[in-house]
């Protein structure tokens, strides 16, 4: 049995038009042997209660681990105003993400705003409860998983996920290991021993059982001096996959690797094949 599911961030570019939608990636990951598929919902939320059915339904028949991207446009920074949209489009991820079977709701946390990160995390940590709260109230049970973002200006460093995961249950960190390597924009974070403090440091904030739950996002990346520009082939960026699939072997990690790559599913496979090789030896 496989430590890691693979998949798709969005579907696989070679899903047929029939069934087509999110049942057809389902089909089509697992014609392919892939067993995660995170729902690109990255503009906005548009999906019927009943389509959601249809996407649980065919994600147990496949096999297949369901979580959801929400909408990029959602920041804990935001103005009042701005905050009440932002929420909605949350909210709104996690709803209907737990109707179609998803168990994490993956986002973009925001922006500094120029703002020093322990100035901006005391309103984000409290507004994120707050989100928790609701949804626990209305018994959606979905892990709300504020990713790691590959720019400087950007709220959603390592440590930023880790202290909204601390202060509130129900919030994990989703690990963008490229968007980590590119963050700082000098080519750092990219060696076994690096990858392996950030795992020490997830281990020591969460406990040892949070390694056995990862999230993680995967693809190669582009990023100059304030860090993450594009998304890139994984064979085509410097990010090493080796050391990072060996940190995660010797931490005992487990859980869902899912490919951004421009090439998804041809990379989600190639990171497979790599990490089952290493399980190998």
């Amino acid at each position: 049995m496989d430590k890691f599911r693979f998949g798709t961030v969005g579907s696989p570019t070679t899903t047929p038009p029939k069934p087509g939608g999110s049942v057809g990636a389902i089909h089509r990951l697992s014609e392919l042997e892939l067993n995660a598929l995170e729902l690109g919902w990255v503009q906005s939320v548009r999906v019927s209660e009943d389509t959601c059915r249809q996407i649980k339904h065919a994600g147990q028949l496949k096999d297949i681990a369901i979580s959801v991207h929400a909408p990029y446009f959602i920041n804990l920074n935001a103005n009042e105003e701005e905050w009440i949209k932002s929420k909605k489009r949350l909210m709104d991820a996690a709803y209907f993400g737990y109707l179609a079977g998803a168990t994490d709701i993956i986002f973009h946390p925001g922006s500094y705003f120029n703002l020093p990160p322990d100035q901006v995390l005391p309103i984000s940590v409290q507004r994120l409860r707050e989100c928790v709260d609701e949804l626990r109230l209305k018994d959606i049970l979905v892990t709300l998983r504020p990713e790691t973002m590959g720019k400087k200006a950007m709220l959603g460093s390592l440590e930023d996920t880790l202290r909204m995961s601390v202060e509130i249950p129900g919030v994990l960190p989703c690990l963008d290991f490229a968007h980590l390597h590119a963050r700082k924009g000098d080519g750092t974070l990219n060696t076994y021993d690096e990858w392996i403090k950030v795992l020490d440091t997830y281990q020591s904030a969460l406990g040892q059982e949070s390694l056995y739950h990862l999230h993680i996002h995967l693809s190669g990346i582009e990023y100059g001096e304030k860090g993450e520009k594009e998304h890139l082939p994984i064979q085509e960026s410097d990010l090493n996959i080796q050391q990072i699939f060996q940190a995660l072997k010797d931490m005992n990690c487990s859980g869902r690797i899912l490919c951004e790559s421009p090439i998804l599913e041809k990379d989600a496979i190639y990171l497979r094949d790599i990490y089952r090789e290493m399980e190998r030896l």
